[in-house]
Parts: C-alpha cells; structure tokens; sequence
C-alpha cells in the first residue's frame, strides 16, 4: 500500500495529499487545512448514499433476472414485462414538461454546433493535440486520408504528389463553393481574393464576383487588396482562406490559396474514466496535474519526431482585423469538459474511517473542481470558459435518483470551494438503460446545470446484454446496430433533450466513430449526426474533427432541430424491445467467428490496460483494422460472451480454447513491442489473460457488467510486482 498521510478522519495518498497542497491550492484563495476539513465531512455524510444507490442497482437487476428466468420457458408476454418494469420502480412514471434553466453556458456548448473531442487525459501529449484541435488544417485532413483517393496517380508517397495536391485542392474548393457561394461562378476559378468596401471581392477568370451572403466574410488579416488570411463565418464556425504566393502549395495556386484553417474540435472532453488506467494515488496525480496545466494554460510535453525533439504546448487566441477595422480575436483551443468517474469505482488513493476507499467520482469531483478555479478566477495564461462555468460529464448513472445524488455531490463541492451555485456544469451521459429509458426526469433532477446530454452506444449495449441476461442468447455484435431499440434510443435522446428545453442552451451529442483510419467512410456515415438533431458527435482524432466539422458547415443543426420537434416523439415500447434471437440457426461456424472476434478485441484491450497501464488506444481488430478501444468496447465483448455462454450457445471449454489462440494472435500483433509481455509463453502467470477469462465466465456478477473491478484489482496486482 502506498504511503498515506493522516487528515482528521482520512488517510490520504501522500503524493495525492502534496500534490493538492503544493500544487492544486496556491493561487485559488483556498485554506488547506479548511479544504481537508470540508472535505472530510463532505466524504462522510455522502459515502452511505453513494452505497445505497448501488445497492438498489443490485436489487433491481436481481428482480429484472428473477423475472426473466421464472418466464425462461414461456411466450414472452411485453405488457407483462413493461408492467413488472414500472412495479420495481425501474421505468417511472413522467412527469410535467419543463426546459432547463441552465445559465452561464458558453457559445461552444449553447449555439454553436461542431465536432468533439474525447481523449485521455492522462497522456499530456494527447490532451494537449486535442486542447489545440479548435482548429485544423483542410488541406492536411484531406491530403492524408482515404477521403482522397488514390486513383489515377494520386497515391501519398514520402514527397508531396501533385496530383493528389490537385485532388485536395478541389475538395477545399467544393467546399468554399458550399459554405461561402459565389454571386455566380466557382471559387476554383479564383484568380485573386481582395476586400473592398467590406465586401469579399472574388476574381475569376471571367470578371470579378462577391458572396451571395456578404456577412458572411467577418475578418482579415494583412491589406484589404491582398489579404494574407480571410476569416468566414458559415452556420457558427468560422475557416480562414490562407493566402501566401510563396508558399510551396500557394505558388501553384492561381489565387495564391496554400491552405484552410478550419475550426474543428469547439470542445474537448478530458477523459478521467473509460479511457485511461487510474488506479492508484500516483495515477491520479498525473491525471490531475494535467488538468492543472490545462486549467493554468502551462501544459508541455517533449515530443520527439525522428530526430527532432520540441515543446508542444497550448496555442493562443487567433486574432484578426474585423471590417471596421478594430481587432478580432477567437479561441484558439477547444473548451474542456472533464470526465469524472461514475458513482461504481472506489479508489485506495484516500480511505475513509472505517478504511474503506473512497468513491473516486467524490475525489474526481473534488479535486478537478478545485483545479479549475484557476480558470474560474482568471489566472490561467488563456481562458477556457469565458462564462464563469466549469463542465463535468458524469457517466454511468442508473436513473434520477442517481442524477439528484451527483447534483448534490456537485452542490457539495462548490460550497466547501465557496462557489455560485450551478457553477458546476453537468453531462448526463444517456449510456445506461434505466437513464434512458427515464431520461426526462434525469434531466429534470440537475435542470439547473444541465449543459450536455449524448448518446454512447456502445456502453448502451453493453448495460442493454446485462440487464436482461437471462431474456435469451443476445443477437450477434455486429446485427445490434439494426435493431429496433437502437434506432429508437438515439431518437428519444433527441427527442427528449429538445423537449426538455436544450436546443440554444445545452449540446445534445452523438457517439464515436472508432476507426481512425477510415476517414471516408465516416464522411458518409457520420452526416447523419447533425441530420439527428445532435449538435455535436465525437471523433477520434484533431483530424477527424476537422473533416467531420465540414458537416456542420453544410447542415444547420439549430434548423434541423426545429424540424425534429415537429415530429412524435419516439416510443419508449421500441426501447425496451429486448435483442434477442429468436430461434437462432447459427452454425458452428459462425458462432466461432463471433467468438474469435470477441475474444481477439476483448484480449487486445485488457492486455494493453492490465500490464501497460493503456486505457484507450488503437487496437487492430481480427481483420487487423485499427479501432478505437476503451472500457466500453470491452464491456460488450465479455458480456456477450457471457450471454451465450449462458444459454449454452457456446461451452466455457470452446470459449478458454478460443481465448488462448486469439491470444497468440494478439501477442504477435504486438510483437513489435519490446516492453510487451506475452500471454501465451504462460497463460497461468498472465495477469491480464486471467483478467480477460474472468470478465467473460463471471460476466454475470460483474456490476452492470461493468469491467472496471477486475481491472483495476488486476492492474494493481501487475503494479505490485
């Protein structure tokens, strides 16, 4: 156990305890002696609270599974089991509309719509690319994608290939043709951009043509007759036309364009839950002092690029010449949420009295809270929200009961930190079942803070195998997506959230495209997000947020959702419509084949977090497709097999069988790491092969199937050795 300072009732990591002391309290205004008191019996009276509403998880998962076995070998009968949901106080009843009254919410969040960011904040270096991904290069986004093709000589090469420049440069042009038309013409004939008398001047090789929306030009840099930058606001967001002669792109273009600066990821989530391992006090004192240098604006990291090595560090404001000739100045990084860990995982970083951890979404809390009062009061070097607020996503909560709780945690914390009240902002993030299926009074319990709810599909299905375990053997991984509480979830977050008064005030968001490397595809598929009526979605990458930010520009969000609130809203009935397979006719084949690809995700995750503390990273997939893991992609694996497994559609011997051959087929896909440890030279002594084997043959007494406790009690156990 780790070195422990004694603070009134707790006992506190001391790197923990310094970290605050030294660190985190300077420059707030705070007492430390004051804080550590508060929060002494701010743990204490809370703790038994945050107990009971697990407990009652338990309780009503127990009654779901009783029910669903004592109906084992009956027609399901829905009436029945909808009525039984309402009895146990699982679907509750709605009650009257109201909006949401959330005040102090930055533009990023309110009235504007664009791509999101959510990355480790763990990994310095990840936080700060993400911090800067407000705004983005078009021409690079294009340039390095499959969203150019390679048709035709345009394939990507170690030096620059006109060809595909010529492909880029059209794209970029479509899209200037989209955001900013032209009077008549095409901005790929543009032979020169100039401003006169407040008005874009566009040369063709025709004659010279303006905006058909004139305000939409907003800013400049350089002289008016040769502009070096132009700044356009389309649908909110803004893009700067770049313009250098010189310039190795510029010099081959007739107007002198080298480049578009598109503004990209408006807001970035600093992950301290599914995507990092955080284990211990030590862990959270990195993840916490990121946040700091986040908060304070002096975040560095040394990054090394083949022989180069330099100082990446957070960008400054943007600034420009408005047309009335005063200055303009806009954000130059993303606005940062932070995620908190949820009510489930305790951490042995501080112990209460009675010795017992405690809850880390209490220490999350907290001790982010107290680090954004350095942004609160103003003495960062930038500022992140120039509104006053601090944002928090709150995940996995089961229900309103456990929204008013985090809406009384938070009350908490601003009182021992003497702030406003609803100064801290609230995600909801509608990844559980009983949330969604109650989310208007989720969202009723915390309208005073509410900033931001979203969709998260993957958790979604994950609590969705859980709960009803014992319906029947689930549908395969991949059909899930086409099914009828899917659709209907997505749409009654929509729904809801517009219904309850978020449109103009708060994000409504969709989840992650988690393949990386396939920009085009997300390209196509990913427009439906802002069709939905989600003014923001999340992608994996600075530049995915600069490719998906096009799809703001070309739909009106805010117009959309006026449209979405004409509609019926969608039916509770169709969410609660269980996917299972009726009388499945699986081969043997193809039950293997959805084993080996549960088993080859599920291992390629655990192994990374277990014995390399990794808690997000790009993991090939069976077919050697990279895709964005985290605890929520893993969360599904295990309880799918567990599922089958259940209703013996599989055996434990097949599944053991399969896990050791897909884990040498993970070993070798990370051979080329010399700090890996392979699980198949000894399955016995791997602490993450086990991991692997007990989330999936004791799925069932995993809390909501949750893959947080056997992870961390392994990684702890490789940490010790």
């Amino acid at each position: 156990m780790s070195d422990k300072t004694c603070v009134g009732n707790l006992k506190v990591s001391t790197e923990l305890f310094n970290f605050i002391n030294q660190e985190a309290i300077p420059g707030t205004g705070v007492s430390s002696d004051q804080f550590w008191s508060q929060v002494d019996a701010m743990i204490h009276e809370l703790m038994p609270q945050n107990a009971a509403l697990l407990e009652k998880r338990e309780s009503i998962q127990a009654q779901i599974d009783e029910w669903h076995l004592s109906a084992a070998n009956q027609t399901f009968d829905f009436t029945k089991y909808k009525a039984f949901l309402q009895e146990i106080g699982y679907l509750l009843e709605e009650g009257p509309d109201f909006d949401i009254t959330s005040e102090n919410v930055d533009p990023e969040m309110a009235i504007t719509a664009g791509p999101q960011l959510v990355v480790p904040v763990m990994n310095a270096r990840f936080a700060l690319n993400a911090a800067n991904a407000r705004w983005g290069s078009l021409y690079d986004a294009l340039y390095g994608t499959d969203v150019i093709d390679d048709n035709d000589g345009s394939a990507a090469g170690s030096e620059y290939n006109p060809i595909r420049g010529a492909k880029t440069i059209a794209y970029a042009r479509a899209f200037l043709d989209q955001a900013i038309p032209l009077t008549q013409g095409s901005h790929s004939d543009a032979t020169q951009y100039s401003i006169v008398d407040k008005q874009l001047v566009v040369t063709l090789t025709n004659g010279t043509v303006s905006l058909q929306q004139p305000e939409k030009l907003v800013g400049f840099n350089g002289e008016m007759q040769s502009p070096d930058a132009i700044l356009c606001c389309n649908n909110g967001l803004h893009f700067e036309i770049q313009i250098d002669s010189e310039h190795l792109i510029g010099k081959s273009d007739a107007a002198g364009v080298k480049d578009i600066l598109v503004e990209s990821a408006l807001s970035t989530i600093m992950d301290c839950e599914d995507s990092v391992a955080a284990v211990d006090g030590s862990d959270k004192v990195t993840i916490y002092r990121n946040w700091l240098g986040l908060m304070r604006g002096d975040l560095e990291e040394q990054i090394t690029k083949g022989s180069k090595t330099f100082t990446r560090s957070m960008n400054p404001d943007r600034s420009y010449t408005d047309l009335s000739g005063n200055t303009l100045s806009l954000k130059g990084r993303s606005l940062l949420f932070v995620r908190n860990v949820g009510h489930l995982m305790t951490n042995p970083a501080i112990l209460n009295s009675e010795g017992q951890e405690v809850p880390e979404g209490m220490m999350d809390a907290i001790f982010t809270t107290l680090i954004s009062m350095h942004d609160l009061q103003g003495k960062g070097k930038f500022s992140n929200s120039t509104q006053g607020s601090m944002y928090i996503v709150k995940p996995k909560m089961h229900g309103p009961e456990e929204v008013v709780f985090a809406d009384k945690l938070f009350a908490a914390v601003e009182d021992i930190l003497g702030l406003p009240r609803y100064t801290m902002k609230m995600g909801i993030m509608d990844e559980e079942r009983r949330t969604t299926v109650n989310l208007k009074e989720c969202i009723r319990a915390a309208k005073e803070r509410v900033a931001f709810i979203n969709t998260g599909f993957l958790d979604r299905t994950g609590d969705e195998i859980h709960t009803s375990m014992h319906a029947g053997p689930m549908i395969r991984k991949n059909d899930m997506k086409s099914q009828k509480w899917i659709a209907a979830y997505e749409d009654w977050n929509v729904d809801t959230g517009l219904l309850c008064g978020l449109s103009g005030k708060a994000q409504i968001g969709k989840g992650m495209w988690a393949m990386p490397d396939q920009m085009a595809n997300m390209m196509q598929a990913k427009k439906g997000h802002p069709l939905s009526g989600a003014n923001t979605a999340w992608v994996p990458s600075p530049t995915a947020a600069t490719l998906h930010a096009l799809h703001y520009h070309e739909i009106d969000v805010f117009a959309e959702q006026q449209k979405i609130k004409q509609r019926a809203r969608a039916n509770v009935d169709d969410i609660l419509d269980i996917p299972v397979a009726i009388n499945p006719s699986w081969s043997a084949e193809d039950i293997q084949q959805e084993l080996d690809n549960n088993c080859q995700s599920l291992l390629g995750y655990v192994v990374r977090w277990v014995d390399a503390g990794i808690g997000c990273s790009k993991v090939p997939d069976i077919n050697n497709v990279g895709l964005m893991e985290d605890r929520a992609t893993l969360r599904i694996s295990s309880q799918h097999m567990t599922n089958w497994l259940v209703h013996n559609v599989c055996s434990k011997e097949q599944v053991l069988e399969t896990l050791k051959k897909m884990a040498k087929v993970v070993d070798e896909q990370n051979s080329s790491d010399a700090g890996y440890k392979p699980m198949a030279a000894d399955f016995d002594k791997s602490i993450a092969f086990k991991a692997a084997c007990e989330l999936v043959f004791d799925g069932c007494i995993q809390p909501s199937g949750y893959t947080e406790p056997v992870l961390h009690r392994s990684r702890l156990a490789v940490k010790a050795l």
